[in-house]
């Protein structure tokens, strides 16, 4: 990735980012917007594109994985993203009183968001907030970065943080990994 990567952020600037939004009035697929980035690791054009029938169950209710589809995925990367406690909460929320079909993520006339409109969504919402450095991808290099450091706990591997961000590479995923200095430290104290 030449050039400098979108920053990634603590688990206190997302919330403060949730805050921010919590009164406005699209404030139920706003948070939702910031919870697929940050908790799924989706990127703008996949939020852009992504449709309730990848979310819902036979039932019509919220799954529990988000079944994201070839065709919407960069380089058609389709997977499987298991949810995020809040982030399906946010969607159940979203999903009441909307139809069970088409986009999630409506613009305000309706259809489908453009994805450079979200990329435009986020960078005016991370500057309303001042966290400088900030991007559309800051929310997948946080959850990218938060899964490489946990996934030793789940029992996993990089090659699961690689199949969760759709990379066809894992050394794209561990670009996207952001190094932790205290930790760095406790290492070679521990050496």
């Amino acid at each position: 990735m030449p050039g400098r990567q979108a920053r990634v952020i603590t688990a206190a600037q997302l919330d403060t980012l949730l805050q921010h939004v919590r009164g406005r009035r699209d404030s139920a697929r706003s948070r939702v917007i910031i919870l697929l980035s940050h908790r799924a690791g989706l990127r703008a054009a996949e939020i852009a594109k992504l449709e309730w029938g990848m979310l819902l169950d036979p039932t019509g209710r919220v799954s529990q994985s988000i079944a994201l589809e070839n065709r919407i995925a960069k380089k058609g990367s389709g997977r499987r993203i298991p949810l995020h406690p809040d982030l399906r909460r946010a969607l159940v929320a979203l999903q009441r009183g909307r139809p069970q079909s088409g986009p999630v993520i409506r613009s305000r006339r309706g259809g489908h968001m453009r994805p450079n409109s979200l990329v435009c969504w986020f960078k005016a919402i991370y500057r309303e907030v001042g966290f400088d450095g900030c991007s559309s991808h800051s929310g997948r290099r946080t959850f990218i970065t938060q899964a490489a450091r946990l996934i030793p706990q789940a029992g996993g591997s990089l090659r699961d943080v690689q199949i969760l961000a759709g990379h066809r590479s894992l050394v794209t995923t561990e670009r996207y990994i952001d190094g932790d200095s205290a930790s760095q430290r406790k290492l070679v104290i521990l050496m």
